[in-house]
């Protein structure tokens, strides 16, 4: 299996490229949310790797790049820094970078801080603020990481999802270790980029849903603040569009790629 060793570990990635092979694709690279892999990527793959080189990798942490202990010190420096090293290593140039919930946390960071790394940003559903985890944690402990997948997750992913749906990402999200929810949790309840997004100069696409959990409002309250940045609402009841409407918003963001990509 291919990995990305890095100082402290090694990082797990998948490649997907099915362009012609005498082209140069410019290179996708996916980062997953909370309790995710690469696995959530997967109903996008078939969109993007006939014209681009996909990159997913699992988040430190998470599916095949193992857990973190419950007292790791997760930072923003962190996961920024991991996702700096995947297009570093991986992508051999800029490249257009796509987030999903918090996995865009790192995503606008990173285009805030090393614009050299990325032409396009695309978040989907992303939070600037802490979430709402209250209660979580404990949940988690007493009743293992599916059970609270399973619980959540109809809020999640919205009632178009098919309860095998529903099974397939509770079993996917419930593979977490606590340990690494709580170095993750602990990290993502203090986030705040709001002043960090303010700095953001390349193309950005938003993509958000009308939910009571993350609602119009909050997405075009921080989304105007990103220079030149769009935001594209997806009519779904759940606050996870690019797991629930994976060809919508796939769809969504290649047109935003195609239409707003810098040349070179």
């Amino acid at each position: 299996m291919p990995f990305l060793d890095l100082p402290d570990l090694k990082l797990y990635y998948a490649l997907d490229d099915h362009t012609d092979a005498w082209t140069r694709p410019d290179p996708v690279v996916f980062v997953h949310g909370f309790t995710e892999c690469t696995e959530a990527w997967r109903a996008w793959v078939p969109h993007f790797s006939r014209r681009y080189r996909v990159i997913r990798y699992d988040q430190r942490g998470f599916g095949q790049s193992g857990p973190v202990a419950k007292d790791f010190p997760l930072t923003t420096d962190v996961v920024v820094g991991d996702l700096a090293a995947v297009i570093r290593r991986l992508a051999g140039g800029r490249a257009h970078v796509i987030g999903g919930k918090s996995g865009g946390i790192p995503v606008m960071v990173l285009a805030a801080r090393h614009p050299e790394l990325v032409k396009t940003i695309t978040v989907a559903c992303s939070p600037v603020t802490p979430p709402k985890a209250a209660g979580w944690i404990e949940e988690m402990e007493r009743d293992g990481m599916r059970s609270w997948a399973h619980r959540t997750q109809r809020e999640r992913m919205g009632s178009a999802m098919p309860d095998a749906g529903i099974a397939w990402w509770s079993d996917r999200m419930g593979a977490t270790a606590v340990s690494t929810a709580h170095a993750y949790l602990r990290w993502v309840s203090a986030i705040d980029i709001r002043e960090d997004i303010k700095r953001i100069r390349c193309p950005t696409l938003v993509i958000g849903t009308d939910t009571a959990r993350r609602g119009r409002a909050e997405f075009e309250g921080w989304q105007k603040t990103i220079p030149g940045s769009e935001l594209a609402l997806i009519p779904v009841d759940g606050y996870h569009a690019a797991g629930t409407a994976p060809d919508e918003t796939a769809r969504v963001t290649l047109e935003f790629i195609a239409r707003r990509s810098p040349a070179g």
